[in-house]
């Protein structure tokens, strides 16, 4: 077993959620070797053809990846470890934070087909596709932005690609819509935290009438031109915001989520080309997060 592959209790859980294989058309290549490539090349973001032979031909697994990426597997598996840790109480619903982060895109990323991507022998298009790719121009040159949930524990609960340009306020009620816990018992899916938290960028009219009306208590800071252009405005300008000092200090969870994220040089610098397999890399970075102790 080489450093960074999954551990048997790792595997225990994730093995329950795996597509079957034997399927018609030839046996597949075991699980648990793929994805321990996968884990591989998204840890130390050697490029797809310089994975060692150990785990296989290097083809197999890119186009695995690629696949699970295109119909939601990687997302569904997400979905079913984040269930299973929920039931066991493993979930901290008492604070949940948004925040985003930038991901330099190497000169590799650049230059996908205009064309639109289908997902093989389905004819339809990747569940994560975006036709803008997800890669926009800032200061830093070609960059992706990643908008991340993360509840108390240090894990994603639900992330949005963008071009690294785009705003983090219009994110947010995107994001917030993405958490989907599953209950064991049946019943609909947990989608509101507790409490959640943003950190100015996020202040907006829009958002805090959006979180009232789901009832969902915030503590967000009120930047200072809000906060003038409300005082100028006398009575109309509604009342202030609330804002809670101690739990506002658990904001940096999210970005120790950020920073455990970026542990992965495939998530930290952005290789993939295509905005759906850049989302399943992460998606699979979260997972393994969730699959550790």
């Amino acid at each position: 077993m080489g450093r960074g592959d999954l551990m048997n209790d790792e595997w225990v859980q994730l093995a329950p959620h795996l597509p079957k294989t034997g399927r018609r058309g030839g046996r597949w290549t075991d699980h648990r070797t793929v994805i321990n490539g996968i884990l591989f090349r998204i840890r130390t973001g050697v490029p797809w053809r310089d994975l060692p032979e150990l785990f296989g031909s290097w083809k197999t697994v890119y186009e695995r990846h690629r696949r699970w990426s295109a119909d939601g597997t990687w997302e569904r598996i997400l979905q079913a470890v984040q269930a299973e840790a929920d039931s066991q109480g493993r979930i901290d619903w008492s604070m949940v934070s948004v925040d985003s982060t930038s991901c330099r895109a190497h000169q590799h990323a650049a230059g996908a087909p205009r064309r639109t991507p289908r997902i093989p022998k389905r004819r339809s298009t990747p569940r994560q596709h975006r036709p803008d790719e997800g890669i926009g121009r800032s200061r830093g040159g070609l960059t992706s932005k990643i908008h991340l949930a993360g509840e108390g524990g240090r894990r994603p609960l639900a992330m949005l690609i963008t071009p690294g340009q785009w705003g983090d306020s219009p994110q947010l009620i995107p994001v917030l819509e993405r958490i989907r816990v599953r209950r064991h018992g049946g019943g609909h899916p947990r989608t509101r935290p507790d409490h959640l938290g943003g950190d100015k960028a996020y202040s907006s009219r829009r958002n805090r009438r959006y979180l009232r009306r789901r009832q969902i208590k915030h503590t967000i800071p009120e930047p200072k031109d809000q906060r003038a252009n409300r005082r100028r405005r006398g009575s109309r300008g509604g009342r202030p915001a609330g804002f809670d000092k101690e739990m506002y200090k658990r904001r940096n969870e999210v970005e120790r989520t950020i920073n455990r994220l970026k542990h992965f040089r495939a998530v930290a610098t952005r290789y993939d080309k295509r905005a759906y397999v850049f989302h399943g890399t992460v998606t699979v970075a979260s997972i393994r997060l969730w699959l550790r102790p």
